[in-house]
Parts: structure tokens; C-alpha cells; sequence
């Protein structure tokens, strides 16, 4: 059935997209216009001009705080800014107004330690910058110009392992092979001996060998990789000379830390034990310091990890292709998906209240998005309107704005280059070493999505827009409107510093028309909309109508 556009403050808001507005201020308001009411199209929010008219834009209000919204990078796959087929930090810095004009005012920069690999989560040097990036002089100006525009910034703490080409690995195992048979390592002779797990009893797997030696390492991930002993005091104070030196030398705003089940397998209690403490290093460093962490397990491990008192644990249970989201846009099922939202905040802040989520759709390690949704636009838009609904602070992996894929199970194809252009090479990658060349995308590259008020890119950017319109979006407590909850649509109230907003959701394929009389709801007004198609929300006497795929908020 065809609808009118609701007039209701006499202003209108004209939000033609385009690439000249994205290369301004992310900050800056956009012109505020108003369309006679006879030149509206009835069918959708947009008009025969191919403007978007959306008439909801509000002042943003973002608390300068902790909760962010992250872009996720690797730094080698994201633009070049000198030709060299690597991507680097200054191609970060140049790209710095794309990021906050799409709303992100955080980074996660991937290891940017130097390494001798292409992901370099193996390092072997925690005070320096890998070569190929850029030097640390170009890493602090990018932190400068991060902090001019109230980014923040954090970067991997890779602490769980080492690469085998480490200075301490190497000395350890020079002095391993100084003994004779019988002879036991000596700290006084070689401290680094300590700084891992060796052994010569008969292990499993999870184990590699000193060459030339009867001594064996421990390796969970891979032999390049020795695991580090944080039960070694000395190798404490070896990081945390790390710590200040990012903290309070180079002015990072956090870390997120690596393979943060794995210090010591199946012990929580060591684990939580070791985030406490990089974290409080951290914090009497600045306070105002922001660490998540990668646990990689059920939604129960998680929460237990929360008992380590730090900021924020990645929503492993909300993520990947078997995740909440996913499967909220595959089956429809929006009741499931509200209920485990007020869950995580019922269970991960009843064992430590001042938590963060940190929810995601997919990362560096998985299957990207665009390949378990199929590339439909439909669902990758309704996916990302359910992460930026959330609470905490969401992480985006880079290109997934734009719908890129990923190819086969190679990491190197998990990290292909960003898409910036098809007709202009200008900063683009070349992609790690083996990735998949001269791939065909479904989407556009990101020049061409700015240009287009319907595409996937500004989708995510009006989403993270409300987000940070409506600060109860990421800090509220969330109550469930039992009687607007029934399979593919579903409501609930965010309540935060004595605001209230109301979030409708329509997970279906048909529109739907909801009663708000008698409930929380009945006397707010719409602040905003999320539709996949540019068709538009209406309220009229309490009745609620939302297209397919759609979110309301409501206030």
C-alpha cells in the first residue's frame, strides 16, 4: 500500500549523499531544507531527483567517553600513500576523514609490531613500528591526527606469544644448546630461559623443538610463535616498560589484546589474573585507558572473563556466520535477537557492571559478512542496522561497508585490499603476498557507494548517524515491550541518563503495522529510521508501520 511522507515540524531534511559532502567534517550538520509536501514521492524517501529525503537528522551527541565505534584496519591492505603496493600509516592518516565522516570515532589498528610475517601477530619487537608501515615518527602523527578529531586509537597487543625470531627466544634457545645433557637452565646465566614455557618431557601437540636440542617449547598456534610465561616476574617488567612506552611516550588510547584465553590453557583464572594486570599498568598510566580482549569462546566463558575488571571482551555469541546477527537476518527471528541483547547485559554486567560490549558482525580471522549473507543488500543492511543497535562499543571490519568479500579459508584472502576505486589505482594495495588477485566485487568500490544515497556504505553511515544522535543506543538499560515482541518484529526501551528511547524492530519481509496504545511506547514520537530501501516509517494515532526490513527509534 502507498504512503505519504509524514510531515511533522514543518523543516525537512534533504541528505543527498555525495561525494562532496563526505570529504568535509564528520562532525558538521548537514543543510536543513524544506520539501513541499507536493513534490514527495509516496512510494519511498526519495524523490525524482534521486535526492534521499529523510526528515529525522538530529544535533549529534556523543559523551566523550569510552564508548566508541570502532573501525577495525590492517594497516597493509588499507591505502598506500606512497606507491609501493603497501599500505601504510600515512594512507591511514589521508583516510582519516573518510572514517569520521562515516561516524567512527575509534581505530583498531592490527599488529603494527615489527614481525616477520604478513599478519604480524608474531612479534619481535614491542617498542617499534614494522618498517614496512612507515616509521614511528609517521605512527605518532597519525596518533595526533587521530586525537585532533576525537579518534581514538588503539592498536594489538600481541603478549600471548612472541615470533621465534624474537631477541629473547633466540638467546633462550643459544643457551639451551650450551648444556650438556643432564645440565637444567640457569635464570642467572640467561633470564629469557624463563621467558618461556621449555620443557624435555614428552608433549603433545601444542609443542615444537629447539633444533639441535632434546628441549621443546610450548606453540599453541604455531611454531613461529612461542608461547611467553607472564608467571616470569621479569618478563612483567619487560612489558611493562612496553606499556609506558605506547601509553605515555606514544599516546595510544588502548590496546586490544590477542589471545587473551590462551596465557595459560584452561585456566580463567590465571588469564583474568594477567588482563587485570595489563590493564591496571595501563589505567595508572591514563586513566582514561580502554583495553578489549579476544576471548574466543561461548557467551558463559566470556562473561567469566569479565571477572579480570576491564573494559571490554569481544561478543564472540553475536558474531561470525552461526552468530546472533547473522542468524537474526537469515531466520527473521528479532524476538530471539532483543532477548539476547538484554541477556549479555543481564549476564556479563552481573559479574562486572561497568563493562562494554564489544559486538561485531565479523573480523580479520572469519568469512566476511558479504559472503554468509550472499551479497544480498537487503540483509547486509538489516545485519549492520542490528550491530549499530546494540549496546557497547561495535567494531566494523574494514570494506564491510561496502560489502567486500572474502575467498576460500587463507587468511591472506580474509584481508584483500580496501576497494577504494575501480577507475582510479590511486592508494590502492596490492594485498598480502598469495592473496587472490583481480577479484570482481558485487558492490561498487566506496567512491562510487558515497556518490549513491541507496548504497550499503550509506547505510552504515545514517546508522552509526543515530547511533551517535542517541547516546542511549550504546549505554542504555535495556527493557523488552513484551507486548510488541512476536517472532520477526519485537521492541524494547534504552534507558540512560534520564533519557528513554524506544527501538522497533521488523526483521520480516512484509511491512507491518503496530498498535503502540497501551504501551511504553504510546507516547513517543519517531527520532529516526533505518529501511533498506528508502521507503519510509510512519506513526499516525499510535499506529506504527515499518517496511521489510526496519528499525524505528522512537522518543
Amino acid at each position: 500500500m502507498k504512503k505519504r511522507i509524514q510531515k511533522i515540524t514543518g523543516l525537512m531534511m534533504v541528505a543527498a549523499l555525495m561525494l562532496g559532502l563526505l570529504a568535509g567534517c564528520g562532525n558538521q550538520e548537514q543543510e536543513q531544507t524544506e520539501v513541499p509536501e507536493a513534490t514527495q514521492n509516496q512510494e519511498a524517501a526519495v524523490t525524482e531527483e534521486n535526492e534521499y529525503v529523510y526528515e529525522y537528522e538530529q544535533e549529534l551527541n556523543i559523551p566523550d567517553d569510552n564508548y566508541r565505534n570502532y573501525y577495525e584496519i590492517f594497516v597493509g591492505s588499507f591505502y598506500d600513500s606512497d606507491a609501493d603496493g603497501m599500505g601504510d600509516f600515512n594512507g591511514i592518516t589521508e583516510k582519516l576523514d573518510y572514517i569520521q565522516n562515516l561516524g567512527f570515532n575509534g581505530i583498531w589498528l592490527m599488529p603494527i609490531m615489527p614481525s616477520p610475517s604478513y599478519h604480524k601477530y608474531d612479534t619481535t619487537d614491542y617498542k617499534a613500528v614494522d618498517e614496512k608501515y612507515g616509521t614511528m615518527e609517521d605512527f605518532r602523527n597519525l596518533v595526533d591526527e587521530c586525537h585532533k578529531r576525537d579518534i581514538h586509537i588503539i592498536i594489538d597487543f600481541v603478549v600471548n606469544h612472541s615470533s621465534n625470531e624474537h631477541p629473547w627466544f633466540k638467546e633462550a634457545c643459544a643457551y639451551l644448546k650450551t648444556l650438556g645433557p643432564e645440565e637444567e637452565p640457569n635464570v642467572n646465566e640467561c633470564p629469557y630461559v624463563d621467558y618461556y614455557h621449555f620443557t624435555k618431557d614428552s608433549q603433545g601437540s601444542g609443542y615444537a623443538s629447539v633444533s639441535g636440542t632434546d628441549w621443546k617449547y610450548e606453540a599453541v598456534f604455531y611454531y613461529t610463535q612461542p608461547d611467553l610465561n607472564w608467571s616470569n616476574e621479569s618478563l612483567r617488567k619487560e612489558m611493562e616498560d612496553c606499556i609506558d612506552f605506547w601509553v605515555t611516550d606514544v599516546g595510544i588510547d588502548g590496546f586490544r589484546v590477542d589471545a587473551a584465553a590462551h596465557f595459560e590453557e584452561n585456566d580463567t583464572a590465571y588469564n583474568t589474573e594477567v588482563l587485570s594486570w595489563i590493564y591496571q599498568a595501563c589505567k595508572a598510566r591514563n586513566p582514561e585507558f580502554y583495553m578489549v580482549s579476544e576471548v574466543w569462546s561461548a557467551k558463559s566463558t566470556i562473561a567469566s572473563y569479565y571477572e579480570s575488571d576491564t573494559d571490554s571482551m569481544f561478543n564472540f555469541d553475536a558474531a561470525q556466520a552461526e552468530g546472533k546477527i547473522i542468524k537474526t537476518v537469515n531466520n527473521g527471528n528479532v524476538k530471539a535477537f532483543v532477548e539476547s541483547m538484554a541477556g549479555y547485559e543481564e549476564e556479563f554486567g552481573s559479574v562486572y557492571p561497568d563493562y562494554i560490549d564489544a559486538p561485531f558482525i565479523t573480523n580479520h580471522d572469519m568469512v566476511r559478512v558479504a559472503n554468509s549473507l550472499m551479497s544480498d543488500e537487503s540483509k547486509l543492511k538489516m545485519a549492520a542496522g542490528l550491530l549499530m543497535t546494540m549496546n557497547g562499543s561495535p567494531f566494523v571490519y574494514y570494506g564491510e561497508e561496502i560489502g567486500m568479500k572474502s575467498f576460500g579459508k587463507e587468511d591472506e584472502n580474509k584481508r584483500l585490499p580496501m576497494q577504494w576505486s575501480v577507475a582510479d589505482s590511486t592508494g590502492m594495495t596490492e594485498g598480502p603476498v598469495g592473496c587472490e588477485k583481480n577479484v570482481e566485487y558485487t558492490f561498487p568500490a566506496a567512491d562510487e557507494q558515497l556518490k549513491d544515497p541507496m548504497s550499503l556504505l550509506n547505510y552504515y553511515k545514517r546508522a552509526i548517524r543515530i547511533r551517535n544522535e542517541n547516546p542511549e543506543i550504546a549505554r542504555g538499560h535495556i527493557e523488552i515491550v513484551s507486548a510488541l515482541c512476536d517472532g520477526k518484529y519485537a521492541a524494547i526501551t534504552k534507558a540512560y541518563d534520564e533519557s528513554t528511547i524506544g527501538i522497533v524492530y521488523n526483521a520480516g519481509e512484509e511491512e507491518i503495522t503496530l498498535n503502540l496504545t497501551d504501551t511504553v511506547l504510546s507516547e513517543m514520537n519517531i527520532r529516526g529510521y533505518l529501511t533498506t530501501d528508502g521507503s519510509v516509517v510512519t506513526l499516525e494515532e499510535k499506529s506504527l508501520t515499518l517496511p521489510a526490513r526496519s528499525i524505528c527509534i522512537l522518543k
